[in-house]
């Protein structure tokens, strides 16, 4: 990413799929490196089985808004979010695609696109519910940032004392996400 970085992504999906607390984690990953940070969640009265979204960015610099009109990296992980979505990814961006529940191609022709397949993914390490983490490990194979310990740091920070059980499965689940790129 050259001497200076700026990272804006949009993480869409259901409500439940943790795209909330994906944009979390990887804003306190930010956060552990020195970066400065914003995290915008937005979810609709249609939450329950609808669609949320956040907007995360993650700077070297002061970040001015954190309301982003075009993102570097659009994750969605269902297909209502790809089709509301996919126009706010700036060209030479990048759309990360949860292939499992989007049979649908991405259109465009000028980002980069991952489809990945993270419920099934997930799955194999034991909850459907950890897709969103196997999003988050594909997503830092695909940018080198952020890195593993700030990531497994992230992890002790968002679940705390309460659920560290889940902390090992999410690992797991982690590194199949970095596998699948």
């Amino acid at each position: 990413m050259g001497e200076f970085m700026t990272e804006e992504i949009i993480i869409a999906g259901f409500g439940g799929q943790g795209v909330l607390s994906m944009g979390m984690l990887l804003v306190y990953a930010g956060m552990i490196e020195g970066k400065n940070v914003s995290w915008l969640p937005s979810y609709g009265p249609e939450m329950r089985g609808g669609t949320a979204n956040c907007n995360v960015i993650i700077s070297d610099e002061m970040v001015g808004s954190p309301v982003i009109s075009e993102a570097d990296t659009l994750i969605v992980m269902n297909l209502p979010s790809l089709v509301k979505f996919e126009s706010r990814v700036k060209p030479g961006g990048r759309i990360l695609v949860n292939s499992d529940l989007i049979d649908k191609k991405v259109t465009r022709t000028d980002v980069e696109v991952y489809y990945l397949p993270v419920s099934s993914t997930a799955m194999e390490s034991g909850s459907d519910k950890a897709a969103n983490v196997v999003m988050m490990g594909a997503y830092t194979k695909v940018t080198g940032f952020p890195g593993k310990g700030s990531v497994s740091q992230a992890f002790h920070k968002v679940f705390g004392e309460k659920k560290a059980s889940l902390i090992p499965m999410n690992e797991e689940a982690f590194e199949k996400g970095r596998a699948l790129v």
